[in-house]
């Protein structure tokens, strides 16, 4: 019997950190970044109230979502479009713009899913080199030919947690040819508040070649309802939603995702929290002649070379005592482990685990 042949698909899968681990062993998950204290308990609250009813088709437009993003940032509605994630955002930009043998620039160590959903679309990704972890807009332009077509940037990046100054975004964008559209993820911006930075969307939001993503998986902490969303001129917007699948955010999450955007006093302790413990366990890893990089952000890139044990070790013994973090070989960073910040419980439990591995 003959089956149904797939086309050749040339991508890398993505892997979740939990697929390494059976779940009922971890106890505490550092994996994905996502937020230390969770969602607000108004976002909550309108999920519970929503999720009574599950018969009804979610809003295919978002109208009330998007009103409400656009009152909070002073944006105009009508240049939002949302995704299930801002990894679909992603990928809709990419569906729309990218043709076979198109290249997309990518810095050497960036988030993957550009290069997944780029590859998908057969184009051919450039890595741009990184100087000490942080992305060079100088290697970026070095690497831009006339079969560039994307060029994908997260600030802060994940998953070194650096980020380039806003007059670094501002130069790339200027010497960038203006064919070539530049996608700024700002997933992790709202934790940063360093005066040379400035989240994409404050630097971007009058430009036509900009696309802007923002994600409720982090600070937010919607990360299991899936929601994020898009900021570009209007014609890259209705580009986009000429192709997007119809209700592709769900109810329940379209009204958590407003409750806790309104919620200004649980994203300020949300950040509190994370500012404080980065200082914190950077000082401790610091301590424990473990390298890393104060991120700012609510996540730290570790480095093993100069202590006597692999992170590879590592990794498994924080398995074995029950704490998940990130592996990097999948982004060929070598010997390293990307840490998410925790609630302070989960934060000490680790810091003591450390101190055992170690013997510090």
């Amino acid at each position: 019997m003959r089956l149904p042949k797939p086309k050749k698909i040339v991508a890398q899968k993505y892997v979740s950190g939990l697929s390494l681990f059976k779940q009922k062993m971890i106890k505490i998950k550092l994996s994905a970044n996502e937020s230390a204290l969770g969602p607000s308990p108004k976002a909550i609250k309108e999920y519970n109230k929503v999720s009574k009813n599950f018969k009804r088709y979610p809003d295919t437009n978002g109208t009330t979502l998007k009103k409400v993003i656009a009152n909070k940032f002073k944006i105009d509605k009508d240049r939002i479009v949302l995704g299930s994630g801002s990894d679909q955002i992603f990928e809709l930009a990419c569906n729309a713009f990218i043709k076979k043998n198109d290249e997309v620039i990518v810095p050497k160590y960036s988030f993957i899913i550009y290069r997944i959903y780029s590859k998908l679309n057969g184009a051919k990704i450039i890595y741009a080199k990184e100087k000490n972890f942080t992305i060079s807009v100088k290697d970026i332009l070095s690497k831009v030919t006339r079969k560039t077509k994307v060029v994908f940037l997260a600030n802060p990046n994940n998953p070194t947690g650096t980020y380039i100054t806003k007059k670094e975004v501002m130069h790339l964008r200027k010497k960038l040819r203006s064919d070539i559209l530049l996608v700024i993820d700002d997933a992790y911006s709202e934790y940063l508040n360093e005066k040379d930075y400035l989240p994409g969307l404050k630097l971007f939001s009058k430009y036509k070649n900009v696309l802007v993503t923002r994600t409720f998986s982090k600070v937010y902490g919607l990360a299991g309802l899936r929601v994020g969303w898009g900021y570009a001129s209007k014609e890259i917007i209705n580009t986009l939603n000429l192709i997007k699948p119809p209700f592709n955010v769900n109810r329940p999450a379209l009204f958590a995702a407003s409750a806790a955007v309104r919620d200004v006093s649980w994203l300020k302790k949300e950040v509190n929290h994370i500012r404080k413990w980065n200082k914190i366990l950077f000082k401790k890893f610091k301590e424990m002649k473990i390298a890393t990089n104060e991120s700012k952000i609510n996540f730290l890139l570790l480095n093993f070379d100069r202590v006597n044990i692999s992170s590879k070790k590592v990794f498994q013994k924080l398995g074995n005592a029950g704490i998940l973090v990130r592996a990097m070989n999948i982004y060929g960073i070598k010997n390293s482990l990307r840490i998410t910040i925790g609630k302070s419980k989960e934060n000490k439990k680790l810091i003591s685990i450390f101190r055992k591995i170690l013997n510090v």
